[in-house]
């Protein structure tokens, strides 16, 4: 866990070779995140767990001036990221699906109308975490390390350092809000 910081530490310091080192001690906890991530949700056949971790890090390493202190703040950024690679990937499935600006011919609109569609219950999920973000961070947190990121409520305390008391009770706020919001 040491190495781990330290290496986090000098990443932050702009020592490009260290945030590589870092990832590699990191990375089945991270292919184990997203694994947990996608097995929710089996929809995303062309994105597995390789995918998202790579993903992942190609936007970890573009970012400039990332404040990660520790490990757990890392898992915390990571399950952030992870979400934004797997609403990127949904947004982009969905424009290529709707033909990319290519004219439609829609022959039956009774099945399509009831067949759900992953990509867009990605989106609105991501768009109604969005709305809980600005009502209250600390919920939005939770729902982003538990649904994009995969963690566990006792992972969840660990990054935030709150109990799993608390974790469990922002969970179920959450829930009632997104419900509502997605209802």
């Amino acid at each position: 866990m040491a190495e781990v910081t330290q290496l986090l530490v000098a990443a932050r310091h702009g020592d490009k070779k260290s945030a590589q080192q870092a990832f590699s001690l990191l990375y089945d906890d991270l292919r184990r995140m997203a694994r947990s991530r996608l097995r929710q949700s089996q929809h995303f056949t062309l994105l597995d767990p390789t995918s998202l971790v790579h993903e992942s890090y190609l936007k970890l390493m573009g970012l400039e001036n990332v404040q990660v202190e520790d490990r757990r703040h890392f898992f915390a950024y990571a399950a952030t990221v992870m979400r934004t690679v797997i609403v990127d990937f949904a947004r982009a499935r969905g424009t290529e699906k709707r033909g990319a600006g290519a004219e439609h011919l829609v022959l039956d609109t009774a099945l399509s109308d009831k067949l759900g569609d992953a990509e867009d219950d990605v989106l609105r999920v991501h768009e109604a975490l969005e709305v809980l973000a600005q009502a209250d961070a600390g919920l939005a947190q939770v729902v982003e390390m538990r649904y994009f990121g995969g963690l566990t409520e006792p992972e969840i305390a660990d990054a935030l350092g709150i109990s799993e008391r608390t974790v469990r009770r922002n969970w179920e706020k959450a829930r009632l809000f997104l419900g509502a919001e997605l209802g």
